[in-house]
């Protein structure tokens, strides 16, 4: 992560922090003098809550054409290169599979720990209150979606644009659509001629660039923004809502940790014949650059020269897999997204059923491809998750200033994830030749 990242990074968390100390002191106070707790809600209603939402507006601008250009681009990358050989065959499967583990043990570390119901019954009612208007319509029209039939109407609905235009909320409908009609244009164009296939893909780089500026605009806001949304939430809900963001973050740091001490043992034991110890001591160097600089392209030196000096991986593997995995094998930011869904989700009682957790799944799977590399990029899309399951968006609010603790985390797993990935594939091909 560049200076100036982490200086903003920074700067959010103290935000968080001093809004939270900011909130627990008025209730505080409140408690004595109730004028002040009834005058700190009017400034909330009045002056914060405008406030975060400018902020999270620019983010929602971003989610619609972000996701296309972003996935579309991928996907014509990777048909017109020629790379779809035995190498491609071997690496796509491991990526999907790690990243739905990933997500998998999110989901279900969130299902136990529960961070989110951590608070009491006068608390949530005055969430719902304040936030409840978009609540629980969503998810009841889900009951429904399950279905063969409903699956397609979900993926390929009749009316496409009117699928993510507008005022529709059915549940599960905004985001997976585009992602459909993104994945076709991008096969499609892989058939185009090369030099439109070149300008196309130009054109789309050129919109993920003005995207990806207007998050970093809105990002800008994020030192007041944060502050003001933890304040207001605390002065209307009460302080439970600080120890429930407290268990999310042990809860998805544990879960990420897990994963990649967990799960990539096991891969590195059965799919790759490696002893699990001894080949963490060798990538120690890439996970470390990856926990301090918290930017998985910024490690990609340092992870292809562990995995081909320190591990024996070949350079074909080695240079395929590495690149590719850095936009597409993001497993630390796929569980972190539906981690903050379901737990935002609990915090407003909203009920995710099994099958619409499995949806979160794909979709955080889906999405945490196509943002890799984007600073600050999955922030939009998890307002766009938390929209599309009917969940107040302003739920983001809640664990942004915590992001950064997370953050290191996640990334030092996507780039453990990454070699991990590459030795198992490595170890495929050299029982090939």
């Amino acid at each position: 992560m560049a200076t100036g990242s982490k200086a903003l990074a920074n700067r959010i968390l103290r935000g968080l922090l001093i809004g939270a100390v900011l909130g627990v002191v008025v209730l505080f106070v409140g408690e004595r003098q109730p004028a002040v707790l009834d005058g700190a809600r009017q400034l909330a209603v009045w002056v914060l809550d405008p406030l975060g939402q400018v902020f999270l507006r620019m983010l929602f601008f971003v989610v619609i054409p972000l996701v296309f250009v972003l996935l579309c681009g991928a996907v014509l990358s990777l048909g017109g290169s020629g790379q779809l050989g035995p190498i491609a065959f071997r690496t796509f499967p491991l990526f999907f599979l790690n990243m739905a583990i990933a997500v998998t043990i999110g989901l279900v570390m969130m299902n136990v720990v529960r961070p989110g119901e951590r608070m009491n019954e006068g608390t949530r009612a005055r969430l719902m209150a304040d936030y409840g208007s978009t609540v629980h319509a969503p998810v009841a029209a889900a009951a429904n979606t399950f279905t063969p039939a409903g699956v397609v109407d979900m993926l390929m609905p009749r009316n496409l644009f009117g699928a993510f235009v507008g005022n529709r909320r059915d549940a599960l409908g905004e985001v997976l659509p585009l992602i459909v009609f993104a994945i076709l244009v991008g096969i499609a164009a892989t058939q185009l001629a090369p030099d439109r296939r070149e300008r196309l893909r130009e054109g789309l780089a050129t919109v993920a660039e003005l995207m990806t500026g207007i998050v970093h605009m809105a990002l800008r806001l994020a030192p007041y923004a944060v502050p003001a949304m933890i304040f207001s939430v605390v002065v209307k809900a009460g302080v439970d809502v600080l120890v429930a963001l407290g268990l999310f973050v042990l809860g998805c740091g544990g879960a990420l940790l897990l994963h990649l001490f967990g799960t990539m043992s096991l891969w590195l034991r059965f799919l790759a014949d490696r002893n699990p110890v001894e080949t963490f001591r060798s990538m120690r160097e890439a996970l470390v650059t990856a926990f301090s600089t918290s930017s998985s392209t910024a490690t990609l030196p340092t992870a292809l020269t562990v995995a081909r000096e320190r591990l024996g991986i070949s350079e074909a593997t080695s240079g395929f897999v590495l690149p590719l995995g850095t936009t597409m094998n993001t497993s630390g930011s796929a569980l972190y997204e539906g981690c903050v869904v379901l737990f935002v989700a609990q915090v407003f009682g909203v009920h995710l059923t099994i099958g619409a957790q499995v949806s979160l799944l794909l979709m955080s799977v889906v999405t945490a491809t196509a943002v890799a590399g984007i600073p600050g990029g999955s922030l939009p899309l998890i307002a766009g998750l938390l929209t599309t399951f009917g969940i107040p968006p302003e739920g983001i609010g809640i664990v942004l200033g915590a992001d950064r603790i997370l953050d290191m985390t996640r990334t030092m797993v996507s780039v453990g994830s990454d070699i991990v990935t590459c030795a198992v594939v490595d170890h495929g091909m050299s029982r090939r030749r």
